[in-house]
């Protein structure tokens, strides 16, 4: 049985993503930005789904719970002429924590802990920050969503749950995913072990 092809979007930008702030699990929304974003992506969705076939319809939504994530499934869903609000979330979804960090810059975290992030690039796929997550821990949350779906699915979430799908799918190795860039405005598709960008 072939395995569920995914759509991934992630959210559009915040002024966190704009200041260069860790956002984590704090709850932020969409800027202006982030809705233009998220209006791209409704464009680039539906000509990947008329190109496959797929009537948008008929897929299934999924997102992260946090607000910038279900504020972008809603621009799509609108924008494709559904129910903005027919979509599942699922907290396996939610970006990594970044528990004490978060809403920090990466110079502040510095001034706080001076060496943790060169203790941080060294090990990244491992490293947990005060109260948050490895990334190795997000990625067996995603790994369990994803083994509990059974249909190819649009997906909104965040550039921490694409870096460990590219781990999970073998498509970087894991300490590589850490590091890659995860763009606003564009969506992914994951399929067969592989993963096209479309913007």
């Amino acid at each position: 049985m072939p395995q569920p092809v995914l759509y991934f979007l992630r959210h559009g930008e915040t002024d966190f993503n704009a200041a260069q702030r860790l956002q984590g699990q704090y709850e932020t929304r969409l800027n202006a930005r982030g809705r233009e974003q998220a209006k791209t992506c409704c464009g680039v969705l539906a000509e990947l789904l008329a190109r496959d076939g797929i009537a948008a319809a008929q897929m299934p939504y999924v997102s992260s719970p946090l607000n910038r994530a279900r504020e972008t499934v809603e621009i799509v869903r609108h924008g494709l002429g559904l129910d903005p609000q027919g979509y599942a979330t699922d907290a396996r979804l939610m970006e990594i924590s970044y528990g004490a960090w978060e809403g920090l810059t990466l110079r502040e975290v510095e001034v706080h802990e001076p060496g943790v992030l060169e203790r941080r690039e060294r090990e990244k796929w491992d490293f947990r920050p005060p109260g948050g997550e490895s990334y190795r821990e997000v990625a067996a949350r995603v790994a369990a969503w994803y083994a509990s779906i059974t249909a190819d699915t649009v997906v909104v979430a965040h550039g921490g749950v694409a870096r460990v799908l590219m781990a999970n799918f073998h498509i970087m190795h894991d300490e590589e995913a850490t590091h890659a860039e995860v763009a606003q405005g564009v969506v992914y598709v994951f399929s067969g072990g592989t993963m096209t960008r479309y913007a």
